[in-house]
Parts: structure tokens; C-alpha cells; sequence
């Protein structure tokens, strides 16, 4: 595959996302210059020692301005006010893309403070991370074989979109495409729903007198079913805030299956118990990651 090199990427976001973005870059030799911009002045100047990027922008829209190539790795609730920041530096040329994990909320931002350059904007979310944060757990390596969902919306440019496809296949990605809608509604289920419980469950936890006792019995069970508990919650509360009509939705499906398992347990029903561990066993068991087929 083919696919054009950059001449700059203006990275805005130098975290572990954006971070990563930019090194992956770097080692598929498909830009010449990354010039990145940070609220955090020290994420920045880090991400200049680390060799992340090769220039320091002291604003998102010296970041965007002269680069080819955009990326939007910011929190979710900060992508319209960096939107519109950026909005009049932007050439008509420019492929634009963000990496948030809710896109109805982004698109509606977009649509409301590019104007005509909204057809730069090909919004984007690639299915990875850590539990830790910060560009110094940036990595080339992050996007290798990960699943990344586009949502073209019909403003999309037709050469950017081109170009958001080619990029992310050549950075290791298999490529999902679907409706900003279609989106949130999936992710608030398999993804942002999670995490509330898993803070729910930790809080839970952290509440009870003998807390530390308990904690100190903990084992893989707890790791595995708590790991993402330790995320990150500034941004775990945009997410959810942006998302919070689906996820809501989901959280009352959730409901109702945890009261037929407390129900069981209630009327000491054994069978129905078992038929509920099972259906859900059966489920996890049959899932694998990265099952979707690659689109294009």
C-alpha cells in the first residue's frame, strides 16, 4: 500500500494517545515533522526530551497551523473549545482526526466550529490504551493490530477520507467503519458501562470499614475485574458525560440482570443460577478480540 507522507503533523494532545500516534508515525516514515502542544507544559517539554515530537507549539492552533496532518488527543469535554481554536488555521487540504471515545458529541463540535473546513474533519477512534496515562508510556507500537472505527459523516473531504483510511491501515489497523450514533451506542455497552461498574465496585469496596483487610485477599479475580477502575477520571468523566444517554440506557439493562441473579440467590434457586452462569459463560467464552472484519 501506498500511502502519502505528511509533511507535518500537528499534534495536539502529547499523552499516551497522541504520543504513541506521533512515534508510530515516525517509525512508518509517513511524516517529516511532528510539532505537538499540550495544556501541560511539562507534557510537552517531556514529549520534546522523548523525542516525540521534534518542535514545542505554545498553542493548539500554532499546532494546527502549516501542518498537513492534524490529531485531536484531548479529553472529549475539550475537543469543541480546541475546535474552535484551531478552526481558522487549518488549510482545505488538511486531514484532520481525533481519537476520542465518543463521536456524536465531537461531530456536533465539529459541525459547529469548523465551518468550511469541515470537510478536513474525519473523526476517528482506535480501540487501544493502557490503564496508565502520560507520554512517558507512549509507545510506536500501541495502534499494531488494534481496531479502529471511523465515522464518516457526510461532510467528510473525499481525499481526507481516503487518507484517514490508508493512514490507519498503514499504522497496523483493521479499519471498522459505522455511524457516530451506531458508535456511542455500541461503546456505551462494551466499553463505557464497564467502567462505570468497575468504579462502582471499587467505591463499593473502598466504603466498607475492613476495606484494607479485604484488599490485602485480593487476587487475580480482583486485578482482572478491577483494572480499569484505575483509569484515568478526567477523562473518564468526559466519556461518560458525553455518553451519558447510552450508557444510562445500558445501566438499566445491567439492572435487570444483576436482580435475576440476585432473585436466584433470594429463592435459593440453584438451576436458575447455574442457567445464568452459564449463558454468561458461554458468551465470554465465544468472544475474542478484534472480531469484527476489516471493512476496507
Amino acid at each position: 500500500m501506498t500511502v502519502r507522507k505528511f509533511r507535518q503533523l500537528g499534534l495536539i494532545g502529547c499523552g499516551l494517545m497522541g504520543g504513541s500516534f506521533a512515534l508510530a508515525l515516525k517509525k512508518a516514515d509517513l511524516v517529516d515533522r511532528v510539532i505537538g502542544y499540550s495544556a501541560s507544559h511539562r507534557t510537552r517539554t517531556r514529549a520534546l526530551e522523548l523525542g516525540v515530537i521534534d518542535a514545542i507549539a505554545d498553542s493548539a492552533a500554532a499546532a494546527a497551523s502549516g501542518s498537513d496532518l492534524v490529531l485531536l488527543a484531548v479529553p472529549v469535554g475539550a475537543t469543541p473549545g480546541t475546535l474552535q481554536a484551531i478552526a481558522g488555521h487549518l488549510s482545505l487540504a488538511t486531514l484532520l482526526m481525533d481519537v476520542g471515545s465518543t463521536k456524536s458529541d465531537v461531530v456536533a463540535a465539529a459541525r459547529a466550529n469548523l465551518n468550511e473546513r469541515l470537510p478536513c474533519f474525519v473523526p476517528a477512534h482506535p480501540i487501544t490504551g493502557k490503564e496508565v496515562a502520560g507520554v512517558e508510556h507512549a509507545e510506536a507500537s500501541l495502534y499494531d493490530n488494534c481496531l479502529s472505527i471511523i465515522t464518516p459523516i457526510e461532510s467528510c473531504g473525499a481525499d481526507q477520507l481516503v487518507a484517514a483510511r490508508e493512514l490507519w491501515q498503514r499504522l497496523g489497523c483493521r479499519l471498522h467503519e459505522m455511524s457516530p450514533e451506531s458508535h456511542d451506542d455500541a461503546f456505551a455497552l462494551v466499553s463505557h458501562l464497564p467502567h462505570l461498574l468497575a468504579f462502582a465496585y471499587v467505591n463499593g469496596l473502598a466504603g466498607q470499614p475492613a476495606n484494607r483487610d479485604y484488599l490485602s485477599l485480593a487476587g487475580p479475580g480482583f486485578r482482572d475485574f478491577s483494572r480499569i477502575a484505575a483509569s484515568d477520571p478526567a477523562i473518564w468523566r468526559d466519556i461518560l458525560l458525553a455518553n451519558r444517554t447510552e450508557v444510562l440506557k445500558h445501566a438499566s439493562h445491567f439492572r435487570a440482570a444483576l436482580l435475576q441473579l440476585e432473585q436466584s440467590l433470594q429463592q435459593d434457586d440453584g438451576e436458575a443460577l447455574r442457567l445464568l452462569i452459564e449463558h454468561a459463560s458461554q458468551t465470554r467464552g465465544a468472544w475474542s478480540p478484534g472480531g469484527l472484519p476489516q471493512d476496507v
